[in-house]
């Protein structure tokens, strides 16, 4: 049995990869998120925030952040793409979790901006992978245009296609929650 938080439960999470806070990273986070909930607000977990505590185990700001990812019903793990791959902030943060079971009862969504389309499957290809390894149900991840992002409909496109699943995934997680 996964052991959930002892913290309130954020419904909505955004990890933020981005070495640079309030990035467009983080804004095509939060209009993805706005649009898969119908403006639910969104607590954000700045990467960039936690610095150096990132690479021990369990110091204070990483824990807080940890327990509020693993309690939460979405989280949206956004990164820019360097070197076609996410950014170490968001490895030494999924470092944290343990594996199969950290993000058990997380619907999570890969995020991924670039400034090429060659890079379309980053999210898919890499972040998605690590964070089914660590149990949560990670929806097809969403690659975006850094520079496109705001007007180009994919934000919206993805939110059409995924938002009425995501309602049925994240649903049956909390009623077992409370009847267990």
């Amino acid at each position: 049995m996964t052991q959930r938080s002892a913290h309130p439960a954020t419904e909505v999470v955004i990890v933020v990869g981005n070495p640079k806070p309030a990035s467009r990273t983080r804004e095509a986070a939060e209009l993805l998120a706005a649009a898969l909930t119908g403006g639910e607000e969104a607590e954000v977990i700045e990467g960039s925030e936690m610095g150096p505590e990132l690479l021990g185990w369990e110091g204070p700001a990483v824990a807080e952040a940890k327990a509020r990812t693993a309690s939460a019903r979405l989280v949206i793990f956004a990164s820019p793409t360097f070197k076609a791959t996410y950014t170490g902030l968001i490895k030494l943060f999924l470092d944290q979790f343990d594996g199969q079971t950290g993000l058990a009862g997380v619907v999570a969504v890969p995020l991924m901006l670039a400034a090429s389309d060659r890079h379309a499957l980053a999210a898919d290809l890499t972040l998605r992978p690590v964070l089914t390894e660590l149990g949560a149900l990670a929806l097809p991840g969403l690659c975006l245009n850094d520079r496109t992002f705001r007007d180009d409909g994919a934000i919206e496109q993805y939110a059409a296609r995924w938002s009425g699943q995501l309602a049925r995934l994240a649903q049956p997680q909390r009623s077992a929650e409370t009847t267990a």
